[in-house]
């Protein structure tokens, strides 16, 4: 899959982040990396991406927060480790899923996260918006 194809699967402006992933598959833990991270989803960058269309459950380690932030994902694409480059690393998309309900909540948390390892000033740029509270 090509670097255009997608970024046309991405909901909303992504921001360059750095946070821990904890996620657990076939029982088998992985500690990865998100490289950047929007209301809609996030990228982990890992060399063992999980098959796309995978649903899993991952906490995702925030320093302002005192508990990880947990979230449901839906892998919807990947870049195999022979397929990466610098500029596109190995690894997969991940889309959030929502229970029903829950969506604002979750939407809310990730946006106060970016607020607070970004700032206001850069989220409002990203978003088209103020961030809500």
């Amino acid at each position: 899959m090509s670097a255009d194809d997608k970024s046309d699967r991405r909901y909303g402006v992504r921001a360059a982040i750095e946070l821990k992933v904890d996620y657990k598959r076939l029982n088998t833990f992985f500690a990865d990396y998100t490289k950047n991270i929007s209301r809609g989803g996030t990228f982990i960058a890992t060399d063992k991406p999980l098959p796309v269309g995978t649903d899993f459950v991952f906490a995702l380690g925030v320093p302002s927060l005192a508990d990880p932030l947990r979230l449901r994902g839906k892998v919807i694409w990947t870049t195999p480790v022979a397929e990466a480059t610098r500029a596109n690393p190995s690894g997969m998309g991940i889309e959030f899923q929502y229970a029903p309900g829950e969506r604002d909540d979750k939407e809310s948390a990730v946006e106060r996260m970016m607020v607070s390892e970004l700032g206001p000033r850069l989220v409002e740029k990203l978003l088209g918006r103020a961030p809500r509270g």
